[in-house]
């Protein structure tokens, strides 16, 4: 519904303490020999959101970044199956661990910077991230050592050329960390007085940050045929070293490629690299841990070069008709960002003429169709029709009419939520009609005993008519309603706004000032 997952790291500890207790009911009813089933008590619902609490009210007041998750999830979908029809393109074939993959493979995951997520296909499959590797460790060096120093050894231009073409920009630097003689000085400036072993770790290990304890791997095989097909990144580095491209501390080309050979067959799928790339998209800070795993300038850097130098080839064309940061990898796999919404994954082994996933870069073409997440869909005056998945509905803006429009609706998910917002539910309309009003007329009697156990509403407020709600539900002969509400006026006026029992031992008191915020969709059916 909100897009949260139960695996969540920051929902971990609440499913823990679930577990925990859910394993001491079944304790108590083996040695009882009654099995039947438990329900959490007050006690223990307070005690199991206790340490998730922050994120669980997020979620139920709906300010997550895309507050209609399913809607905005159907679309995804729909695009999804649509360039899963897609059949042309090439898989790479210059190594053989490349040209075995399948051209029917096509996965999509995306994570939102709340960690809202969802994926499709092959998404869990395993692939190297190749190129796309270039972008992180970009933003490690950056982080580690700073900007400045970074671009002392390596420029920040478009290059016009191939991605692999020896040559150098007019200072005698690579152009771009994004190319490949630039990838290759950037990763021969992460932790270069460290031994190989050491140097490979630290980047694993803060591969694994970013990716929030996600699938981060190492494909041997890979890096194995890398080295043995590497000619041309030869060339370019005998090239740099003899125009003093290379840091001090690098004594050995051989081992410079190697590194950054071992660093481009690092293995990930969908799901791993849509929070990765959530990570950009948030800053730095790994949307479901919330950990701090990139400095914000070298994230900012790193999104501005791959917005004008990530898609190879297609560098320039891909900002142009899609306008957002991306980096793509000769393996199938693509990550876009939609800076402080989300991260998208895409891989599909089969390549354009360019190199870039044929299903990624129409799958982007739709989504940019659809929704306004291009660079410069902001501007104002604009005659676009597109959707903005981050816009609220307006009935949650408004003050009163949501609560009559959600009570007309029998919602009671968006009812709970303008309670958890603190929308005052007892407000009437011009009739002087409440909320309780309109859910004794439609029958809900879930409704009327959540706004009178839980929002303590006045039972007998009166309309412009003089009628209450119990009027309303004689008159539409709602008996289970009309019940409830006599019992909730017979009671001494004094105790009114205590909870009103219907007889069924499962109703307990509504939750105190302490537990206002944890009121979600764990009732019975005679309880809310």
């Amino acid at each position: 519904m909100f897009g949260l997952r139960t695996d969540d790291p920051r929902l971990k500890p609440m499913m823990k303490k679930l577990k925990e207790i859910e394993k001491q009911e079944e304790e108590k009813m083996n040695e009882v020999l009654e099995p039947k089933h438990w329900k959490l008590n007050r006690e223990q619902f307070k005690e199991c959101v206790a340490c998730s609490v922050d994120l669980i009210v997020q979620a139920l007041q709906n300010n997550l970044v895309i507050p209609l998750w399913g809607a905005f999830v159907d679309e995804i979908r729909i695009f999804y199956q649509e360039c899963n029809e897609i059949c042309d393109g090439t898989v790479a074939s210059y190594i053989p661990q490349l040209a075995r993959q399948s051209p029917k493979q096509w996965g999509v995951s995306i994570c939102t910077v709340d960690g809202q997520r969802i994926s499709f296909g092959d998404s869990k499959a395993h692939f190297c991230i190749q190129s796309v590797s270039k972008a992180f460790n970009y933003a490690i060096a950056a982080s580690d050592l700073g900007a400045d120093y970074v671009h002392s050894y390596v420029g920040q231009e478009p290059s016009g050329r191939f991605f692999n073409e020896i040559c150098l920009d007019s200072k005698n630097k690579p152009h771009n960390p994004m190319v490949n003689s630039g990838a290759i000085i950037v990763t021969a400036l992460i932790k270069n007085t460290m031994n190989m072993a050491d140097r490979f770790d630290y980047v694993i290990t803060q591969y694994r940050k970013i990716a929030g304890g996600e699938y981060i791997g190492f494909n041997n095989a890979t890096f194995l045929s890398e080295r043995a097909t590497a000619d041309r990144n030869y060339a370019l580095s005998y090239y740099m070293k003899e125009k003093k491209c290379f840091p001090p501390e690098t004594t050995s080309l051989t081992d410079a490629i190697d590194f950054y050979f071992q660093l481009c067959s690092i293995e990930g799928n969908c799901e791993s690299l849509s929070v990765m790339a959530a990570t950009l998209a948030n800053g730095g800070v790994c949307p479901i841990t919330n950990e701090k795993c990139i400095d914000s300038n070298p994230c900012r850097d790193v999104l501005s070069l791959m917005y004008s130098c990530g898609m190879y080839d297609a560098s320039g064309q891909f900002s142009f008709s899609v306008g957002l940061p991306a980096k793509s990898g000769v393996s199938g796999v693509m990550i876009v960002v939609v800076p402080n919404v989300m991260g998208i994954a895409l891989w599909s082994p089969p390549l354009d003429k360019m190199g870039n996933s044929r299903r990624g870069v129409e799958f982007c073409k739709k989504l940019i169709a659809k929704f306004n997440f291009h660079n410069y869909d902001c501007l104002l005056h604009t005659t676009s029709n597109k959707i903005d998945p981050r816009r609220r509905d307006i009935r949650e803006r408004d003050a009163v009419m949501p609560a009559m429009y959600v009570a007309r609706s029998r919602d009671m998910v968006a009812l709970r939520r303008l309670y958890m917002q603190g929308v005052d539910l007892s407000a009437s309309d011009y009739d002087r009609r409440t909320p309780l009003h309109v859910a004794a007329c439609e029958g809900d009697l879930n409704m009327v005993k959540f706004l009178i156990n839980v929002a303590k509403v006045d039972v007998d407020a009166r309309d412009r008519w003089n009628r209450s709600a119990l009027d309303d539900a004689r008159f539409f002969k709602h008996t289970d309603c009309v019940e409830f509400l006599e019992r909730a006026i017979a009671r001494p006026e004094a105790r009114r706004t205590q909870s009103i029992s219907s007889g069924d031992s499962d109703n307990e008191d509504p939750p105190t000032e302490t537990g206002h915020r944890l009121v979600f969709g764990l009732g019975t059916p005679d309880h809310p």
